[in-house]
């Protein structure tokens, strides 16, 4: 099979790349280089040991995207590319709107058109909102507190209708909880632009040096310690969820929404404390107050997931750290040659 992975080159995509490959799937990349780097593919390409085709592009762009359509015979789409940072999207919400949901809406009148009608979507918590109970299952009203999540939203009923309209369409809503770790191999891992949105790299910036403290948006929370609770999932087997998904997208009859996630809440403090003893560095940090669209408490029940993939996170707390850690250590400046 050839799978078309937009935002291959970004966090999430290029470690699933890998495991794509390594599943026996043709890849071909479609990304605009925003927010990722040209140099992590040469670091997928170093790991799988071969040239990955590659096209540089927009998803709001018809013609970027013909041209992978008319040169490859894509049979299912990994549908990644997307901003991704909520404070932005709070700021500047039609942004968000035009690349995420137009962006996506672009992306399935090509798909279409070439007769290309299985994908799967990178969706988010998010859409969850401030859930009234934890942990959160799939069929938990949905209801985004910012523009971010609220695209994530748009666009899974976007293609709930899409379905609909044409049940010839195979589709798979991942919602991913939190995103942490990198590939064992300490050459690949989350480099964010500028000051990092996301709180494991913002916390691995700090610990080699490039910060001088790491900010904690907020320190009164109803949780135990007063900071956010999150569910913290290795890169990695969120990328193996992906490579479950394509397995079973053939045989769909409906639209198929799944959470990953480990079903384990932790705190920041806990996450700065394991990443202490992971790197044997001290975390300086301060409190400040609340961020916009933050929520007290957001993790997983992964349940769901295993019963229709087969899929269940395996890597730890520790091992989150320890594999943030190696990458960050080892590229204290992240892809020192991003975008060129």
């Amino acid at each position: 099979m050839s799978i078309l992975v937009t935002g291959g080159a970004g966090y999430i995509g290029s470690h699933t790349v890998i495991l794509l490959i390594e599943a026996g799937y043709d890849i071909v990349i479609f990304d605009n280089f925003c927010n990722a780097s040209k140099e992590a593919i040469k670091r997928v390409e170093k790991i799988v040991g071969h040239k990955i085709a590659t096209f540089e592009g927009d998803v709001r762009n018809r013609e970027d995207l013909t041209k992978v359509f008319k040169s490859h015979n894509i049979d299912a789409v990994i549908h990644f590319a997307g901003l991704k940072a909520v404070g932005e999207s709070v700021e500047n919400p039609l942004k968000y709107y035009d690349n995420n949901v137009n962006g996506t809406a672009v992306l399935c009148e090509v798909m279409a058109e070439y007769g290309c009608k299985s994908i799967v979507f990178s969706s988010s918590a998010t859409v969850y909102g401030d859930p009234h109970t934890t942990p959160i299952v799939e069929s938990f009203p949905l209801f985004a507190t910012n523009p971010y999540g609220r695209t994530k939203l748009f666009v899974e009923e976007m293609l709930r209708d899409l379905y609909v309209s044409d049940n010839d369409w195979k589709i798979v809503l991942l919602r991913y909880f939190n995103p942490v770790g990198a590939h064992d191999l300490g050459i690949m891992g989350e480099d964010p632009n500028g000051i990092p949105n996301n709180l494991m790299p913002f916390i691995a910036q700090t610990a080699v040096g490039k910060r001088e403290s790491l900010s904690i948006f907020g320190g009164d929370y109803d949780t135990p310690d007063g900071t956010g609770i999150r569910d913290y999932i290795h890169v990695m087997d969120l990328a193996d969820g992906h490579v479950k998904a394509l397995e079973i997208i053939k045989n769909l009859s409906e639209v198929m929404t799944i959470n990953l996630g480990t079903g384990n809440g932790y705190s920041v403090l806990d996450m700065v404390k394991a990443f202490e003893k992971a790197s044997g560095k001290k975390v300086p940090y301060k409190i400040v107050p609340r961020r916009a669209g933050d929520i007290a408490k957001c993790f997983a029940d992964p349940s769901y997931a295993k019963e229709v993939l087969g899929w269940e996170a395996k890597r730890s707390i520790d091992e989150m750290c320890q594999d943030t850690w190696r990458w960050q250590s080892r590229n204290p400046d992240g892809y020192k040659n991003k975008g060129k």
